[in-house]
């Protein structure tokens, strides 16, 4: 489990940095304002979609679905099984999007409220427009993902978002190098979207992913409909932190940078989120599912126990080093072209306060597989919409006192929310299982997690505060090099981790699924 962990994790990774190559790009090319807002809103639209989709969310449906029709009924079944899930759902996505398309106004209207009335509506709904292809190519590619990650086979899956970032740099410096227009350049990039999610599933088209649902059929019979009716709320559920960032938007779209501002700060955030979150989803559903059918409550205690340890030893340090290093980061990373100064003391803010939420977020995405394994979508789903309710409670008064600041802490506190209800009703019907071993290592991981962001708040300001260019991003890398380093080596004294340990555990064969 651990191995794919690490191979889901380092593909997140890859696809984060080259996210935030991305990004840093865009801050170059449009900055914050009209046309920033305007972009972002709408692509905020699309990144929704995509976790809606992909990155584990289907997983939480779909798998548990496969495998139960291989098992009961063969790889025959589970083919045609998977054939229509595909034509289903690739039939609705592009049928969705033909409907979004024409209501696109109303659609900007509700998730970018405070653009009604200004420029940033006319250009968000351009720009809407103009990424809505992505939705088609999105549902096959997710579908074909699923299928590969529940027989085990998650290298494809983890490299495959590789694309989407490459093209969208590809098009970002061929943008600035002509010195483009930046509404042109925003139409532009836009179209890119579309473009970059057709070659994710060309790719996977390419592989034998594409022979596992066969025949490719629509159909909404009586299996088809009891898989939405779990894969939908499922869906949702998996997608809280877009949902609570989609929450902060909508709020935020009244205050002008806002929605620039906090979306580049969520940036951040997503990077730890990511590497844990999506690996969580990805890999712990379906090994979770396989103890579960199976009835051995050791195998559920040891997967769950292990996503407990590694969601904490990934998550807590990576907080603690984002408040303490939140403007030298976004500095670094943003802090160029079009994107001043103010714009990086203001992201910092807000990013200090999402980062609160960061443990929570990660929490939830070790909890809900629990309850996905169960077939129990709806829960996850209720917890996500009382998180939401909360941010957006929280945000309209928030807000109104501490602009983007006050959205990211009601975006954090919503977050809590939705954790501390999956925890809560997890325990009350059928109890989550934490193992010795976790009993004992979980302290000794929140120790040297507090022992790192100790050493990196008193190291902070021997930072240099002018230092540009080659100088900040060494300076900064060494600090954050120092803190892992020592991180790691507080693991080891505390006999957390062993690393020879870890390392011929990683060398020895994976196990393959038995009926793949």
């Amino acid at each position: 489990m651990i191995r794919s962990f690490l191979t889901v994790s380092t593909g997140t990774l890859a696809s984060r940095l080259l996210g935030f190559a991305r990004d840093s790009l865009i801050a170059a090319l449009l900055g914050t304002g009209a046309v920033a807002d305007a972009f972002l809103a709408a692509f905020q639209l699309v990144n929704v979609v995509r976790r809606l989709l992909s990155e584990g969310a289907l997983n939480a449906a779909l798998i548990p679905a496969w495998l139960r029709v291989r098992d009961r009924e063969g790889e025959a079944a589970a083919s045609a099984f998977a054939g229509r899930v595909l034509g289903t759902v690739s039939a609705g996505l592009i049928a969705s999007s033909i409907v979004i398309a024409l209501l696109m106004p109303l659609t900007v209207m509700i998730i970018a409220p405070g653009f009604v009335g200004s420029a940033s509506l006319d250009l968000a709904v351009q720009n809407a427009r103009l990424m809505l292809p992505y939705l088609a190519f999105a549902g096959p590619v997710t579908v074909l993902m699923g299928l590969l990650n529940a027989q085990g086979r998650f290298a494809l899956t983890a490299f495959s978002p590789l694309l989407f970032n490459i093209a969208l740099i590809a098009a970002i410096t061929a943008l600035l190098l002509w010195h483009a227009d930046p509404t042109v350049a925003a139409w532009m990039l836009a179209a890119t979207v579309g473009i970059a999610g057709l070659l994710q599933l060309l790719m996977l088209l390419s592989q034998r992913s594409a022979r596992l649902a066969t025949p490719l059929r629509v159909s909404f019979d009586k299996d088809m409909r009891g898989f939405f009716a779990k894969a939908i709320p499922g869906m949702i559920a998996s997608s809280g932190p877009q949902w609570l960032m989609v929450a902060g938007a909508i709020i935020a779209s009244a205050t002008p940078a806002a929605v620039s501002w906090l979306y580049f700060a969520n940036r951040l955030i997503e990077l730890p989120l990511g590497i844990v979150g999506v690996a969580m989803g990805t890999v712990l559903v379906p090994e979770l599912t396989r103890a579960v059918r199976s009835g051995d409550r050791d195998a559920v205690a040891y997967a769950e126990s292990r996503a407990l340890e590694l969601a904490t030893g990934l998550a807590l340090p990576a907080t603690l080093g984002l408040i303490v290093l939140a403007e030298p980061i976004v500095r670094l990373l943003f802090e160029h072209g079009a994107f001043g100064a103010e714009d990086s003391a203001a992201t910092a803010h807000a990013l200090v306060w999402l980062a609160l939420g960061l443990p929570a977020h990660v929490l939830i995405k070790a909890l809900s597989p629990a309850y996905f394994a169960r077939s129990d979508t709806m829960t996850p789903l209720l917890a996500t919409a009382k998180g939401f309710v909360v941010a957006v409670a929280l945000a309209i008064l928030l807000g109104h006192f501490f602009g983007a600041s006050g959205i990211a802490a009601s975006i954090a506190a919503g977050a809590w929310s939705s954790a501390i209800s999956l925890l809560r009703k997890g325990n009350s019907e059928f109890g989550f299982s934490v193992d010795a071993s976790a009993r004992n290592r979980l302290p000794r991981i929140v120790l040297a997690a507090l022992a790192m962001g100790g050493l990196l708040w008193l190291t902070a300001g021997l930072l240099p505060a002018q230092a540009h260019g080659l100088i900040r991003f060494i300076a900064l890398g060494s600090q954050i090099a120092t803190g892992i380093v020592v991180y790691g080596l507080l693991l080891q004294i505390l006999r957390v981790a062993s690393w020879r340990e870890a390392a011929g555990a990683l060398k020895r064969p994976a196990q393959p699924d038995p009926g793949a």
